[in-house]
């Protein structure tokens, strides 16, 4: 298994990551907002359901 910040091979300690800074990377990354799950727009409770 290989880091996902830099591909390096993992360490038990700080898995799915190789070092503590890797996992630091990805929590900001996280925190910054750069990854996101995708989802359709809220309305404001006025529009009709979608017709299927």
């Amino acid at each position: 298994m290989s880091c996902p910040v830099c591909q390096r091979p993992t360490e038990p300690r700080y898995r799915p990551f190789c070092s503590r800074r890797c996992a630091d990377v990805d929590l900001a990354r996280w925190l910054g907002g750069r990854y996101a799950i995708p989802a359709e727009p809220i309305g404001d409770g006025d529009d009709p359901p979608p017709r299927r």
